[in-house]
């Protein structure tokens, strides 16, 4: 076998050099944990990760029988439908006006991506403590008492429910950058020539060209980005949980399903058994939704 795995006169030595580490690193920090919760799913694991009480689907049948699961996955649904399309056409809008600009670009490419390198924690506590704080020294409330409008507790207000605009601001700023990368490699693919023939047939620059030649091949694109977006809502916790825990804990409302299973497994409850049929599910569903939208948008299909 080891013949077999180096190659002929140990070709593939380097190869499994380099590789080899990041491979079992693979391995036992993501396959294993992977495996052994969807092993603790069928056990009752409370306070323990080696149960010997196996219980089979009943964790399963609690969770989806549990409202606050329920409304977990409500929470995420309804943070998709804000985060998914105001990323979608702010990456785009900054991809577009980047891919125009003539002079320094590679500046104004680096200014809109550096907010990825920031940790959420780091972004999460500056929102929440600079920008959002809810007493008057926050940059939000200073702002607002220019025009004499009252303090806004913005994280604890719940009607209406101004945490969302917290939440929603702060991942934008986050991810737009990454994605706003992946729209410029898509135009920077588009070859001038189809601008150059729709000149000669007359059409004209601005909407016109991007309703009918950029958008269009940016098709598989925006496939990827609306994927990718919708699995990151999926795993949202970091920035719901720095902004909205304190010391008296975390409030009971826009508790997405990561935030609620962490509860859950590592918590009060201490049921590992409970959370991991938890994390099941909810990789389950991000697996459904993910080749549901693939096939909704073709991805993979060939182009016409």
């Amino acid at each position: 076998m080891i013949r077999t795995l180096l190659g002929p006169q140990n070709r593939n030595l380097w190869f499994w050099v380099f590789v080899g580490p990041f491979a079992v690193g693979l391995a036992l920090f993501t396959y294993v944990p992977l495996l052994w919760s969807v092993w603790l799913s069928f056990f009752d694991a409370h306070n323990t990760v080696t149960p010997t009480e196996f219980v089979g689907l009943d964790n399963y049948a609690s969770m989806l029988g549990d409202g606050a699961f329920l409304r977990s996955l409500g929470t995420f649904l309804l943070f998709s439908a804000f985060i998914v399309p105001a990323t979608y056409v702010l990456s785009l809008g900054l991809a577009l006006m980047v891919n125009r600009v003539r002079f320094a670009q590679a500046f104004f490419r680096s200014v809109f991506f550096l907010p990825t390198a920031c940790s959420y924690v780091v972004a999460s506590l500056v929102w929440k403590l600079s920008l959002f704080n809810g007493v008057r020294f926050g940059l939000a409330n200073t702002v607002l008492g220019w025009f004499g409008a009252d303090q806004t507790a913005w994280l604890s207000t719940t009607h209406p429910p101004w945490y969302w605009l917290v939440i929603v601001t702060v991942r934008l700023w986050l991810q737009a950058g990454f994605y706003m990368i992946l729209f410029l490699a898509g135009l920077q693919r588009i070859s001038p020539r189809l601008y150059e023939a729709a000149a000669v047939d007359g059409a004209k620059p601005g909407w016109q060209t991007f309703r009918h030649i950029t958008f269009p091949q940016l098709r598989a694109t925006s496939v990827a980005v609306v994927l990718l977006l919708v699995i990151n809502a999926f795993q949202a916790f970091d920035e719901f949980y720095n902004l909205l825990s304190d010391s008296r804990g975390y409030p009971p409302y826009a508790r997405p399903p990561l935030v609620y299973l962490y509860y859950i497994a590592l918590g009060s409850e201490q049921n590992l058994g409970l959370g991991s049929a938890g994390a099941v599910i909810l990789a389950l569903i991000i697996a459904v939704a993910t080749i549901v939208q693939a096939r909704w948008f073709g991805l993979g299909r060939k182009e016409d």
